[in-house]
């Protein structure tokens, strides 16, 4: 593995300076970042109008290499899930969700993808697969911008939708989400627009504080998951050190801020937060925040002990919360045959992946 930063880490201010201190005029950056973003090369040589000096220069201080595919898996919805290799063989997870799925089951044009950022997670929510094998380390922004970028080479077809909701914890790793954040969404990168892009936390109250004074449009959801500290501190240890006054104070001040409406993530565990008595507080906490919620029926890990409710159960909480006055929607989880699904992401050593 090299020790020299990847090129696609760099921003276009990044490659301005970087002609400037080699003597070279200001459009030789456009130059690269064309190569980069729209004709995709996949090594430094390959940038033919570029000078030789400049290639050399480049390769001296930079590599290029995209992360690789180990393993890629098709559920038979056609979500795919990509295994996927980083420069230092350690695992991640990408999931590719088709227009004609959806990630709420409509029939929208969206093609998401459900982007990791780091190498499993340290917040432990004992219903979550991703967190089983403890964390290892955070994703670089190249490598974030590079699960994209894979995962249009390999489904053949431009992503239009893409959420932070794979492996990790993303404000965890805040400096390095945004920088991949804003080469995937400048016109001189991806051009994905940012509106088209959601952060899923959960419940990291100075980042979200931070994240609403950045100069970014993104989408923000909140994995909730309990309307009460006695709910969330038992499946969720981040709880403990941003309890929900905290966590709530700091979505209002988003919400203030961005004037962006927010999702709370609530994922249903049989016997846990299903009970009809917890839909008023969670009605409660939507109506501070001006938040949808987004209800996800438990996707089974064994390994937690958590049940999944009945299909009855789930739709008798979304209708309590609908006459409560709130938004409430029930996704429609996909990719349940390849443990892509909501939650069930986890890093597994597969020795035929090495």
């Amino acid at each position: 593995m090299s020790d020299k930063p990847d090129l696609r880490s760099l921003t276009e201010g990044d490659l301005l300076d970087f002609c400037a201190r080699h003597s070279q005029p200001k459009f030789r950056a456009a130059q690269i970042l064309d190569w980069l973003y729209a004709k995709r090369a996949s090594a430094i040589p390959e940038m033919s109008n570029l000078p030789r000096s400049l290639r050399d220069a480049l390769s001296s201080d930079f590599t290029l290499q995209l992360p690789s595919v180990a393993r890629a898996q098709g559920s038979a919805d056609t979500t795919r899930k990509f295994l996927v290799k980083l420069r230092d063989d350690q695992l991640v997870e990408t999931v590719l969700i088709p227009a004609s799925v959806g990630l709420y089951g409509d029939r929208s044009e969206r093609h998401t993808l459900c982007v990791s950022t780091q190498v499993g997670c340290a917040y432990g929510c004992k219903f979550c697969a991703s967190g089983l094998d403890g964390f290892r380390r955070n994703l670089t922004s190249d490598e974030i911008v590079g699960e994209m970028i894979l995962a249009e080479r390999e489904g053949g077809q431009k992503i239009n939708n893409l959420v932070f909701m794979g492996m990790g914890e993303p404000l965890a790793n805040y400096a390095n989400l945004l920088r991949a954040i804003r080469i995937l969404n400048a016109p001189w990168g991806l051009g994905l627009g940012a509106r088209k892009i959601t952060i899923s936390t959960s419940g990291l109250a100075p980042q979200i504080r931070q994240l609403a004074n950045e100069d970014l449009q993104v989408r923000l959801a909140i994995s909730l998951h309990g309307a009460r500290d006695e709910v969330r501190d038992r499946i969720m240890p981040v709880n403990r050190k941003y309890p929900l006054a905290e966590l709530v104070a700091a979505c209002e001040e988003y919400q203030n801020i961005r004037g962006r409406l927010i999702t709370f993530e609530y994922i249903l565990l049989d016997g846990v937060n299903n009970d009809l008595r917890e839909a008023p507080p969670l009605a409660d906490l939507a109506r501070r925040c001006h938040a949808k919620i987004n209800l996800i029926p438990f996707n089974e890990v064994p390994e937690t002990g958590f049940k999944r409710p009945t299909d009855e159960q789930c739709l008798k909480f979304r209708d309590e919360l609908g006459r409560l006055g709130v938004t409430a929607t029930l996704r429609m989880e996909k990719g349940h045959d390849i443990d892509a699904a909501c939650g069930q992401l986890r890093l597994r050593e597969m020795r035929e992946a090495d």
